[in-house]
């Protein structure tokens, strides 16, 4: 499966943990930055990790901030984008299968390292259960892309 994956400064090391950690376990990864723990603003790293998974050249991507608040806001602007916030693997589970997020947003300076990993292979590993009632939420959430 190919992912994309970008930080700010302040999810710098996280994300570098997460590549080994994701590319360990057979992920293709690109790595759209930033490259040093230099500050950077974070809406230029959701757009690039979003373009990839809007153009479908990746199945998913992977956005880190201080608290995955404002990088999340600014990837949920981008058209086809469902970023979803997650703090445990039970809202990475609920995000994928109720709400098929293609995009999955940490905060770099509130989980562990060891947590955001496995939040992220929960998300990556789960699918969308495609009911009716979540379809249906889906397309009017993305309805409002149209307006």
């Amino acid at each position: 499966m190919k992912i994309s994956i970008g930080s700010d400064h302040a999810g710098y090391d996280m994300k570098n943990y997460l590549v080994d950690g994701l590319a360990k376990q057979g992920y293709d990864i690109i790595d759209c930055g930033t490259d040093s723990s230099k500050s950077v603003d974070y809406p230029d790293f959701a757009e690039a990790v979003c373009k990839l998974v809007v153009s479908k050249e990746v199945e998913y991507g992977i956005i880190i901030c201080s608290t995955g608040i404002g990088i999340s806001i600014a990837a949920n602007k981008i058209h086809g984008i469902r970023a979803a916030l997650c703090h445990t693997e039970f809202s990475a589970r609920m995000a994928r299968q109720h709400n098929n997020a293609n995009v999955l947003a940490l905060g770099g300076t509130v989980l562990g390292k060891n947590l955001a990993l496995s939040i992220a292979e929960v998300f990556l590993a789960e699918p969308f259960s495609q009911g009716e009632r979540h379809l249906r939420r889906i397309n009017k959430m993305m309805s409002f892309e149209q307006e």
